[in-house]
């Protein structure tokens, strides 16, 4: 290997494929799972003489083409021939009839780094699926796409374990997968036997668009690393009734509904000056999801320095500021705000009037424990 760029875990094996030759090797992956010259890691893999039975798929399927909630169904590649089994479908996590047959299971997805993004939900069930069947697990490691330093929002209450929140992070976690397998598999007492690849080249403050690697969509409605940026805060605005540009080019980046005067919302926004951000009046139509098909005014967020931006206190102050320009309109889907937020006590905040900055404060303890509990997962500087 040289020092241009990351090299991802994916990338590190390839070149010496030992850990799994001779094996019967099962691989969870998508679209994302390429190398650094964006060939395919099945075939890649494959063309190494590493002997795959097996495919699983997580949210969105194999081909990363399926809506977000989807169900997706097991089946057979096309090209390849191997099964493909769903882990968004009638079962989440993989079973022993799923397994049966392999030596060893591959983990291989680009994640985003955040708790709700459904592919650490499953990592962590993957993990339980292999120490209860008694196989390796090999976490092909790639990066935190919105670095692995910043960590943001509460830890997660464990009355709102769902899958989109496992385990005791923060909603902007700061680890890769490699990392947090390491993090999932000790402090949730699973007990599998782990092995992470690492990557080469990745440093802690590193930026997805600063390692050198390709952006391929780890999921449809996650189009570029802007998106990522924002997305860690943004998604909260799904569990309350406005959109948040689903069926437009700027999923995440966007935010409305018929009934916001787009001007006045970016005035009050931009009048509370918050760090790295600003934000324009917009007009759009979603083709989809939450007002398909009607004209939504609102606001878009523009990101102008991502290193002290920070995008869940930025999403709280703007759904608060919303509901306090439309009360008689803004709705809470509270179960789905809470699922996402991870913590029940904000919704009665917001509508209690409560500062967005105190929340962020009374959130500080449990980062700096969490903080200090990840340390010891950590594979890079």
């Amino acid at each position: 290997m040289t020092d241009a760029g990351v090299f991802t875990g994916l990338d590190i094996l390839l070149a010496d494929p030992r850990a799994v030759s001779g094996k019967r090797v099962g691989l969870i992956t998508n679209a994302s799972g390429v190398t650094r010259d964006l060939r395919q890691n099945i075939d890649a893999l494959r063309d190494a003489g590493i002997h795959l039975i097996a495919l699983f798929s997580p949210e969105h399927g194999l081909l990363g083409a399926a809506k977000d909630g989807a169900h997706v169904s097991s089946g057979r590649d096309a090209r390849t021939g191997l099964p493909i089994h769903s882990l968004y479908g009638d079962t989440r996590k993989p079973t022993a009839e799923m397994l049966n047959g392999i030596d060893v299971l591959l983990f291989d997805i680009q994640d985003v780094g955040v708790r709700f993004y459904t592919y650490t939900a499953t990592l962590a069930l993957a993990l339980e699926a292999c120490a209860e069947n008694k196989i390796p697990l090999v976490v092909l490691d790639r990066p935190d796409a919105i670095n692995g330093v910043t960590v943001e929002g509460p830890v997660l209450d464990p009355g709102l374990q769902t899958f989109v929140g496992h385990g005791p992070l923060p909603i902007r976690f700061a680890m890769t997968l490699g990392e947090l397998a390491q993090f999932y598999n000790a402090e949730l007492n699973i007990g599998a036997e782990l092995r992470v690849i690492a990557m080469q080249g990745w440093r802690r403050a590193l930026w997805y668009d600063e390692t050198a690697l390709p952006w391929v969509l780890p999921s449809p409605n996650m189009p570029t690393l802007a998106t990522a940026t924002v997305y860690p805060g943004m998604c909260l605005v799904e569990g309350t009734n406005l959109s948040i540009g689903r069926g437009t080019t700027l999923p995440f980046e966007i935010v409305g509904a018929p009934w916001i005067d787009s001007y006045a919302l970016a005035d009050a926004m931009n009048r509370l000056k918050l760090d790295g951000v600003r934000f324009r009046p917009i007009a759009f139509t979603p083709s989809a999801n939450k007002f398909a098909n009607e004209n939504c005014f609102g606001v878009q967020v523009h990101v102008i320095d991502r290193k002290i931006y920070r995008p869940v206190t930025m999403t709280l102050n703007l759904i608060s500021t919303i509901r306090q320009m439309y009360q008689t309109k803004f709705e809470w889907n509270v179960g789905g705000f809470n699922r996402l937020m991870g913590d029940a006590g904000v919704i009665e905040k917001i509508d209690r009037g409560e500062s967005v900055s105190s929340m962020a404060n009374d959130w500080q303890t449990e980062q700096d424990s969490f903080r200090k509990k990840r340390e010891r997962y950590l594979l890079y500087d």
